[in-house]
């Protein structure tokens, strides 16, 4: 078995409408789901990602509008990055410069220029190139053409100390070993490389096409431990191919002397969780049955979702819902 790639990340924000604001109209992803976080319906769960929801493209939020700023350190996930094609990349730092309160200038990481900046809420994110991304239809909204449009992850950054034994257990995942540039060190899903593919439209999901598998880099530096809060990332979700392959993984994480959760239904697909060694929040969710489950894909992010569980609770969890307009 072998590990596909990142099948979404999830943060927590601020208020919903400045999350909104910044996702959908500075960064031009498309909002294919709003339902709540099935632990607190009083609380938003966003989706956005590329046309159809695919594996590899979602950045899902918990907006909470009264906590505390977190910050990135030791044991959590501190950079997000995102491609867009390489004759894209002047065009994304022409926007962004004027757009954040934070823009460091392009440089270079692995051989491709990236530019790093902040959101609303001071999450770390960046924009690189990566090859091939040109043949992932794009999506089109306000300002932003469809050629320019951001087309999935690039990578995920894990903030350690010594990462030795998240390396160790990256590899246990299919994960392979790439080059080093100073303090960051890259891993590849298995059978990929900058170059290469996977597909993402699996679990009955409609496919936009095919989605580079997104690097994992980690960022080796003695800082102190991290802190929750709004601008900082709760965890990073890997892909699992079905519920059985799921299930083997739980054993083969068990037996690597890991600590994963039972399996729980997310209603757009089935989890488990799990601390790596470095202290970052993992997850393994099941490609199927994907965004389109409740809704088609004209009207994808348009209305708000719920698991039958909470059906009964609708009036209730729309009252107490912060207020949000898309």
């Amino acid at each position: 078995m072998h590990i596909s790639g990142i099948h979404h990340i999830t943060a927590i924000s601020g208020g919903p409408q400045i999350n909104y604001d910044f996702y959908a109209k500075i960064l031009g992803l498309r909002l294919v789901k709003k339902t709540v976080n099935f632990d607190d319906p009083q609380t938003w769960h966003l989706y956005y990602g590329d046309e159809t929801g695919s594996p590899g493209t979602l950045l899902t939020f918990f907006p909470f509008e009264n906590a505390s700023p977190g910050k990135a350190g030791t044991g959590m996930a501190s950079r997000i990055g995102f491609a867009v094609p390489g004759d894209s990349f002047q065009w994304w730092v022409d926007r962004i410069s004027g757009k954040v309160s934070r823009f460091d200038p392009p440089s270079e990481r692995f051989g491709n220029p990236v530019i790093t900046f902040q959101d609303p809420d001071g999450l770390l994110l960046e924009i690189t190139t990566l090859p091939m991304v040109e043949k992932l239809p794009g999506w089109a909204t306000g300002d932003i053409p469809k050629e320019h449009s951001i087309r999935c992850f690039a990578n995920a950054t894990l903030l350690l100390d010594d990462g030795v034994e998240t390396a160790r257990l990256l590899q246990i995942m299919g994960y392979e070993p790439l080059q080093k540039d100073g303090v960051f060190q890259r891993f590849a899903a298995y059978g990929s490389s900058a170059s290469s593919v996977s597909d993402a439209g699996g679990g009955g999901q409609a496919s936009s096409g095919i989605v580079p598998a997104p690097f994992i880099d980690l960022h080796i530096q003695k800082t102190t431990v991290g802190r929750m809060g709004t601008g900082t990332v709760h965890h990073v979700a890997f892909r699992a191919e079905n519920e059985e392959q799921q299930l083997q993984w739980r054993d083969a994480l068990m037996k690597a002397g890991l600590r994963p959760t039972p399996v729980v239904d997310r209603q757009y697909f089935r989890s488990i969780y799990f601390h790596e060694p470095g202290g970052v929040l993992f997850e393994l969710a099941t490609d199927p049955p994907g965004m389109l489950i409740d809704e088609g894909m004209d009207t994808l992010g348009t209305a708000l979702k719920l698991p039958p569980g909470l059906e009964q609770n609708r009036h209730w969890i729309e009252e107490h819902l912060p207020e949000l307009t898309t």
